[in-house]
């Protein structure tokens, strides 16, 4: 599934094209992907002009000067494309302006679009629950120290818990968890506060070092432009089983399974 990294990827790459433009036509495919498409989509996108293009956790905001936001969810395997050569089955969605072409393509349907009264956004269902941005000011060590207080769940768990940091998910997770010399089975209640004051910028940089690099290519997401990502190739733990630690302190790279997701860790550099 397309994380956080792709997701501002994707939206910085559709900002380039996008932010400023008018939107001439817009055509469905079919009437949904996860669920249906909103009825007014079409008319209300039709005609608006972008005014800007930002990210919500996962979910990618397209803004426009009509009062209204198009919101957009990737799922496991949607993409946005930029003046595709050839349309393709998975082409749900068309957008076009005066001079570009975008297709929302997403073979499994897993994504969702909707449009949302831009003043309303904070209030929607998706964002209400919604814990501070892990790259914004609200992620701080006090900020999880609270957040953590008694739970005896994972630290691993309680980090995928869109409640407590909007947006991470299982990969980067993993790596910051790694970073921070955190074990990721340690109840999230008993991490030592210099451990967090560790783990938050373990977690910006992770996130950041993968948006340098146009995120993670994992089975099917690509950016917009058709590149791939290849913060893959970087990974210090994630999919790493049975390698060496890359800090070089003897240990062996582990996996163990945590909430049905699967977790990687060195077994001797995190306590």
């Amino acid at each position: 599934m397309p994380e956080l990294p792709e997701v501002e990827t994707t939206v910085r790459g559709l900002a380039k094209f996008l932010e400023g433009e008018r939107i001439t036509r817009v055509v469905l495919n079919r009437a949904d992907l996860r669920r249906p498409f909103p009825a007014d989509l079409v008319q209300v996108m039709t005609g608006a002009r972008v005014t800007a293009l930002s990210r919500r956790a996962k979910y990618g905001l397209i803004h426009l000067d009509r009062g209204s936001t198009m919101i957009f969810h990737l799922g496991m395997s949607g993409r946005w494309r930029i003046d595709p050569e050839t349309p393709e089955t998975h082409d749900h969605l068309l957008m076009e302006t005066a001079a570009h072409r975008f297709a929302l393509c997403d073979p499994r349907r897993f994504g969702s679009v909707d449009l949302v009264a831009s003043a309303s956004l904070e209030a929607w269902p998706q964002f209400a629950a919604l814990g501070p941005e892990p790259l914004g000011p609200g992620l701080t060590a006090a900020h999880l120290k609270t957040a953590l207080a008694g739970k005896t769940q994972s630290i691993k768990l309680c980090l995928l818990d869109q409640r407590i940091v909007a947006g991470l998910g299982n990969i980067y997770v993993c790596e910051a968890l790694w970073r921070a010399g955190i074990r990721p089975a340690k109840p999230a209640g008993k991490v030592t506060g210099p451990q967090l004051a560790r783990l938050v910028p373990a977690i910006i940089a992770v996130l950041e070092a993968s948006i340098r690099d146009g995120g993670s290519t994992l089975r099917d997401y690509a950016r917009p432009d058709g590149e791939l990502g290849y913060f893959a190739s970087s990974f210090d733990v994630y999919g790493r089983t049975s390698e060496a630690c890359r800090r070089d302190d003897g240990g062996v790279i582990q996996r163990i399974a945590q909430g049905g997701r699967s977790t990687w860790f060195c077994p001797v550099c995190q306590k």
